[in-house]
C-alpha cells in the first residue's frame, strides 16, 4: 500500500495536539464529575474494589491486589498514582467522608507516607457501599468499555450524596485548576432538600443552612462575610487559622503556654513539620524572643501542639504573632472547577447542587424504571400461574398427551393442539382457548407440583398482591415530580441519620492578626568560629571575660553589632554575606551552627580567606593579593550589596586570594615561597574596581607564589612566618611595586 504524506502547518498540528492532550488530562485524570464528585481513578479504584467484593463486613484484602485490579482492567496509568488515590480515600484527615477503611500504615497527618501497597490492606467502608456503589446492578448507570475494550466499566457512580462538596477535590490540570473545600454532610444534604423544594432559592439562602466549608481538620474560618461571593462565583480565597488556646500558669512559678489543638486544613503533612521549624527559627531570630521550647505532643487523639513563653511573655501578642509570621493562619484557594457534560466548568454553589439533583432524578429514573419493568414481568407470570391453577387438571392433561415440550408450550401459549391426545374433544376446544404468554407458559411448563399446596397457592396470591402495590408505587414515582422528589428526600434523609457528623470548623468573622515587630535591642557582640566552620555570637562583656579560652579554641573572631552582617571572603575570590541576626547567641561552651548552613558558602568548594564586618569595610579601601603577585586597591563600599553573595575578585586559572588588607596602612609586604619578598608604599597600589584583575606586585619565578602578605605602618614591627621561619616584614627595604624582590634569610 503506498504512503500518503499529508503536508500541513506545524503550528496549527501543534495546537491540535496540545488542545487535544489538555483536554484528556483535564476531563480524563486531574478534574472531578461533578456528579459522583470523583476523578477517574478514584472512580476505577471504588469499582475495582466492589467487583472483588470487599464490603464492609468481608476481610481486608492486600492493597497491592486492588491496584493491579483496577490497573489491569480499567485504569492503565502507573500503579503509584493508583494507590496514592486510594491511600487518600482512606485518610480522614483529608475527606470530609473517606470511603475506604485502610488497615495498616496508610500515612499520618504530619505527613508521614503510607508504607508499601503490599504491607497495607484495604476494604470499602459501609457508607460507600450504601450510598456510592448500590445499584450498579439496577441499569441506573452507563457503562462503558474499559481501555482495551475487554471489561465494561461505569462512566459515573450512582452517588446519592453531592460528593464534590462533601469531600472536596484538588487537582491540576493543564492550564487550569481545580480546589474545592470539604462540607458538613448533614448540611449538604439539608441545603439540597432546600434546593428541591425550593428552586429559585438562592446562594444567600442555602448559605443560612451550610455555615461555610467543614474541613476534617477543624480549625476556623476567619471571613465570614466573603463566603457568598465565593459559593456565587466558585472562586475566591476562605482564610483559615488553627484552634489556639493560651493556657495560664497555676502558680506564679508556671510558664504560660500557647496550646494549638486543631490546624488549618493548609498544614496536613509536610506542613506541620514547617511550622514547627518556623516557630524555632522566629525564637532564634529574636523576632518571637519570649518562645521558650515548642513541642509536639499530637497522638491518635489529636493534635497539641505547645509552646512554652518566657515568664511574663505577652502570650496574645505571640499568639498573634504566629498567626502572621506562619502558616497558623492560611488561606485555601477555591476554585470550583468540574467535569459538566464532559466540559469544564467552575460552578457556584446552587449550580453544583441542581447538577447533583438532576442526577439523582436521572438515576432514581432509571432504578425504578428498572424495577418497574422487573415487578411487570413478575406479575405476569403470577397472573399466569394464578390462572393455571383454576385449570391446572387440563394442563396436566396437555403436558401428558404432548409427545415434546415444544408442543406442550405451543399448545399453552399459541393454542395448537394438533399432535397432542386428549381425553375427549371438549378438551380439546377448552386447551385452544387457553392463550397464555409464552412467559406464563414457560413458567407453567416449569411449575413444581409442591406449589399448588393450599398454603403455597396463598403465598402466590399474597406475593402478587405486593406485586400490584409495588407497580402502583413505581408508577407513581416515575409519573410525578414530586413523588420523585419525596422519594428522594427519603432517601437523603436516611443517609444523613445514619453518617452524619457534627460540624468541625467554625465559620465566623474574625479581623486579620495585627503584630508589630519590635525594634531589635542593638547590642555589642564579637562573631566567633572555630576550625569546623561552626559559628556563634558572643556577648561582648562575656567575650572579654573568657577572651583567653575563646581564642584557644576558635580561629575567627569579629567585633559587631546584632544588626550588622558579615562579610565572609573566601580564597577563591568570593564575598558571602550573612546576617548577624541569623547566627545563633550562645554561650562559651555553645558548639553554634555550621556557616554553611546559614550562607550560600560551600565547604566543599570553597576556603574562607577572612571575614569583616559591614561596617569596617564600608568606610575602607581594601587591597587584594593574589597568589599569582597581583595586587588592586578597591573601595569597599563597592562591596557592600543587598545580594547574599558577590564576586568579589577577578581571579585567572590556577590563581586565588591570599590576603585582603587595610590600605589605609603606608606599607604593603609581600612574601614568596622561594623566600622572595617585597615592601612598597600602599600609594603605588592602583585604585580599580572590584572586576579588575589587578597589577603586578612583584616578579614570580616559575613555581613561585605569594604565600603570605600584610600591611603596616613605617613604626610597627611585623613579622611573618614562611616555611618555619620567622621574617621581620619592617626591617625590608622599600622599593618601588614590581621592583625586583629581596631575598631574606
Amino acid at each position: 500500500m503506498a504512503e500518503t504524506i499529508i503536508t500541513t502547518e506545524y503550528s496549527s498540528e501543534m495546537r491540535k495536539s496540545f488542545i487535544n492532550y489538555s483536554m484528556s488530562v483535564i476531563t480524563a485524570r486531574a478534574v472531578p464529575d461533578v456528579r459522583d464528585g470523583l476523578k477517574p481513578v478514584q472512580r476505577r479504584v471504588l469499582f475495582a474494589m466492589d467487583e472483588l467484593g470487599l464490603n464492609a463486613d468481608k476481610p481486608h484484602r492486600k492493597s497491592a491486589r486492588i491496584v493491579g485490579d483496577a490497573m489491569g482492567k480499567y485504569h492503565p496509568h502507573g500503579d503509584s498514582s493508583i494507590y496514592d488515590a486510594l491511600v487518600v480515600l482512606s485518610q480522614d484527615f483529608k475527606k470530609g467522608m473517606a470511603l475506604v477503611d485502610g488497615h495498616g500504615n496508610f500515612g499520618s497527618i504530619e505527613g508521614d507516607g503510607a508504607a508499601a501497597m503490599r504491607y497495607t490492606e484495604a476494604r470499602l467502608k459501609k457508607f460507600t457501599q450504601e450510598v456510592y456503589l448500590a445499584d450498579l446492578d439496577k441499569n441506573i448507570v452507563d457503562f462503558v468499555p474499559n481501555f482495551d475494550e475487554t471489561e465494561k466499566e461505569p462512566s459515573v457512580l450512582p452517588v446519592r450524596v453531592p460528593n464534590f462538596l462533601i469531600n472536596g477535590s484538588e487537582g491540576i490540570a493543564v492550564g487550569m485548576t481545580t480546589s474545592t473545600p470539604p462540607h458538613n454532610l448533614g448540611e449538604i444534604i439539608n441545603a439540597e432538600k432546600l434546593l428541591m423544594e425550593f428552586p429559585n432559592a438562592t446562594t444567600a439562602d442555602l448559605l443560612d443552612i451550610i455555615e461555610g466549608p467543614d474541613f476534617p481538620t477543624g480549625g476556623i474560618v476567619t471571613n465570614k462575610d466573603e463566603l457568598l461571593s465565593i459559593y456565587e462565583t466558585g472562586r475566591g480565597k476562605i482564610r483559615i487559622r488553627g484552634k489556639a488556646e493560651i493556657v495560664r500558669g497555676k502558680r506564679k512559678s508556671d510558664r504560660d503556654k500557647i496550646v494549638i489543638t486543631e490546624i488549618p486544613y493548609t498544614m496536613v503533612g509536610a506542613n506541620i513539620g514547617k511550622f514547627l521549624s518556623d516557630v524555632a527559627a522566629l525564637a532564634e531570630s529574636r523576632k518571637l524572643p519570649d518562645i521558650v521550647d515548642i513541642s509536639n505532643q499530637s497522638s491518635k487523639e489529636g493534635i497539641r501542639i505547645e509552646i512554652e513563653l518566657k515568664k511574663g511573655a505577652d502570650a496574645e501578642r505571640i499568639l498573634a504573632g504566629l498567626y502572621k509570621k506562619t502558616k497558623l493562619e492560611d488561606t485555601f484557594g477555591v476554585n470550583m472547577l468540574a467535569i459538566v457534560d464532559g466540559r469544564p466548568e467552575v460552578l457556584g454553589l446552587k449550580e453544583v447542587l441542581t447538577h447533583h439533583i438532576q442526577f439523582l432524578v436521572d438515576i432514581n429514573t432509571r432504578k425504578y424504571t428498572s424495577l418497574l419493568e422487573k415487578e411487570k414481568n413478575k406479575r405476569e407470570i403470577q397472573e399466569g400461574l394464578i390462572r393455571a391453577v383454576d385449570v391446572i387438571d387440563l394442563i396436566i392433561e396437555i403436558i401428558r398427551g404432548s409427545k415434546t415440550l415444544k408442543m406442550a408450550k405451543a399448545c399453552l401459549s399459541e393454542g395448537i393442539t394438533e399432535g397432542i391426545n386428549f381425553r375427549t374433544e371438549k378438551s380439546r376446544r377448552q386447551a385452544a382457548k387457553l392463550l397464555f404468554t409464552e412467559a406464563q407458559a414457560t413458567a407453567i411448563l416449569e411449575l413444581r407440583l409442591s406449589k399448588l399446596i393450599g398454603l403455597e397457592l396463598q403465598a402466590l396470591l399474597d406475593e402478587h398482591k405486593k406485586t400490584i402495590a409495588k407497580i402502583a408505587s413505581y408508577e407513581r414515582i416515575l409519573g410525578s415530580k414530586k413523588a420523585m422528589y419525596q422519594t428522594i428526600e427519603k432517601e437523603l434523609d436516611s443517609i444523613r441519620e445514619h453518617y452524619q457528623v457534627p460540624r468541625r470548623t467554625k465559620v465566623t468573622n474574625a479581623s486579620l492578626a495585627v503584630f508589630e515587630e519590635e525594634p531589635a535591642v542593638v547590642s555589642d557582640v564579637v562573631f566567633v568560629m572555630n576550625r569546623f566552620g561552626y559559628v556563634k555570637l558572643v556577648d561582648k562583656a562575656l567575650f572579654d571575660k573568657n577572651e583567653e579560652q575563646l581564642r584557644s579554641e576558635n580561629v575567627r573572631f569579629v567585633p559587631c553589632k546584632t544588626n550588622s552582617r558579615l562579610a565572609v571572603f573566601t580564597k577563591e575570590g568570593i564575598l558571602h554575606y550573612l546576617k548577624a541576626d541569623a547566627i545563633p547567641l550562645g554561650k562559651v561552651k555553645d558548639k553554634g551552627a555550621p556557616i554553611d548552613n546559614l550562607c550560600n558558602y560551600s565547604s566543599a568548594d570553597e576556603t574562607i580567606l577572612t571575614v569583616f564586618s559591614d561596617e569596617d569595610i564600608k568606610e575602607k579601601t581594601l587591597i587584594f593579593v593574589t597568589k599569582n603577585g597581583l595586587v588592586r586597591k578597591t573601595l569597599g563600599a563597592e562591596l557592600i550589596s543587598i545580594k547574599k553573595m558577590i564576586a568579589a575578585a577577578k581571579l585567572g586559572e590556577g590563581d586565588a586570594l591570599v590576603a585582603i588588607l587595610d590600605a589605609s596602612k603606608e606599607l604593603v609586604a609581600v612574601v614568596t615561597n622561594k623566600k622572595h619578598a617585597i615592601k612598597f608604599s600602599t600609594e603605588e597600589v592602583p585604585l580599580q574596581k572590584k572586576t579588575a584583575a589587578g597589577t603586578r606586585a612583584l616578579k614570580l619565578e616559575e613555581g613561585e607564589e605569594v604565600v603570605f602578605a600584610d600591611s603596616f605602618d613605617a613604626k610597627e614591627k611585623v613579622f611573618a612566618e614562611v616555611q618555619g621561619r620567622k621574617i621581620e616584614l619592617s626591617k625590608l627595604t622599600k622599593k618601588k611595586r614590581d621592583a625586583k624582590p629581596e631575598q631574606v634569610k
